[in-house]
């Protein structure tokens, strides 16, 4: 698959200015946090040289680069290179389509924001019961389905583009695409009904999130097979490191009581915890309620919340920082308006 002449320029770029030993200082710097070797209370890492691009960096529109791989690649590329200017961010990319990439597998239909917007797309769910139930019986779709091909084929690209430049393809890491978790696959898929079937049909409720669980496995065990990688630590965003290799979403858990959670949530996001040797979760909107079953889960190892404002901080921060649970990618402005604490922040809290 080949690439532009602008991309090329954009890789030549990158691959000259990657400052090895800074790199590494880096990324040792996450090391440190994440493995309890960081001696402050407040961890945000430090770049210890910064490397300007020698160009300025276009604008590519988001609905552009979804629909062709070289814009896709060069779009993640400028983020990388604003990385490499900046004091605290980490040279990753991804396959950036959006939050429905898991449920177009099953035919979902895909719903493209307004040009201007420039935002990713997503899914429209099917609002429809009896659709849910034939989806079960079909079982695992074709993991090329929707946007699966544009992922993996993408993926194809970075890994046989990567390789022709020694600095990039030791020092840029490719991470796993967004697909959520399993319960907000399953509401993207079958709609504010899902919530009904949890009191009216929850077998049928268990048998998709089942479902689903087996098919994030399939799909990221695929991804994989192009990029391995180990548990130790991986990037996530350009803003954070990681342990395990899987980072979960559950922003549909907010709608939940805490018995909903544990029922219908928790057991799906445990079992790929499980299965890929542990990560991270992030949630948006409210989660203090169901904090101490999530943070209870074995092979947690940190949080990241969409907005901190919403929860009752104190709760959450016992039930992370606390347990040495790392709270990932919190805001600097949030935590002056939150005010000093007394019992700090254990060594556990990234703030960027």
């Amino acid at each position: 698959m080949n690439i532009s002449e602008k991309t090329a320029a954009v890789l030549e770029d990158i691959e000259r200015r990657i400052d090895p030993e800074t790199e590494e200082d880096f990324v040792k710097q996450w090391e440190d946090f994440l493995y309890d070797r960081f001696e402050m209370d407040i961890f945000t890492p430090v770049r210890k040289k910064i490397n300007p691009p020698a160009t300025d960096m276009e604008d590519i529109n988001i609905n552009d680069a979804v629909e062709d791989y070289d814009l896709m690649l060069r779009s993640e590329l400028i983020k990388v290179s604003k990385s490499l200017a900046s004091k605290s961010n980490s040279l990753a990319v991804r396959a950036n389509y959006g939050t429905g990439i898991l449920s177009s597998l099953f035919g979902a239909e895909i719903f493209v924001m307004p040009r201007e917007q420039n935002t990713l797309p997503t899914t429209k769910p099917f609002n429809d019961t009896a659709k849910i139930e034939k989806m079960i019986e079909k079982g695992i779709p074709d993991l090329n389905n929707g946007f699966g091909k544009k992922v993996f084929e993408f993926g194809e690209l970075c890994a046989e583009t990567f390789a022709k430049y020694p600095k990039i393809s030791k020092y840029l890491k490719v991470y796993h695409p967004d697909l959520q978790g399993p319960l907000d696959i399953c509401e993207l898929l079958w709609g504010g009904e899902m919530f009904y079937a949890m009191y009216d049909e929850p077998e049928l409720v268990h048998s998709m999130l089942s479902l689903v669980t087996e098919t994030y496995t399939a799909f990221l065990n695929k991804w994989y097979e192009l990029f391995p990688c180990d548990s130790y630590m991986n990037p996530h965003w350009n803003t954070i490191w990681h342990r395990g290799k899987i980072f979960l979403r559950c922003d549909s858990a907010m709608n939940l009581s805490p018995e909903l959670y544990k029922e219908f949530a928790n057991p799906y996001d445990a079992v790929l915890l499980e299965r890929f040797d542990g990560g991270a979760m992030h949630f948006c909107g409210r989660g203090d309620h169901y904090i101490e079953t999530l943070c209870d889960t074995p092979k947690l190892y940190g949080i990241n919340l969409g907005q901190p404002l919403h929860n009752d901080m104190e709760k959450i921060f016992a039930n992370s920082v606390d347990k040495e649970i790392k709270i990932l990618g919190f805001s600097k402005k949030i935590l002056e308006t939150l005010g000093k604490r007394e019992k700090g922040y254990n060594r556990s809290l990234h703030v960027r």
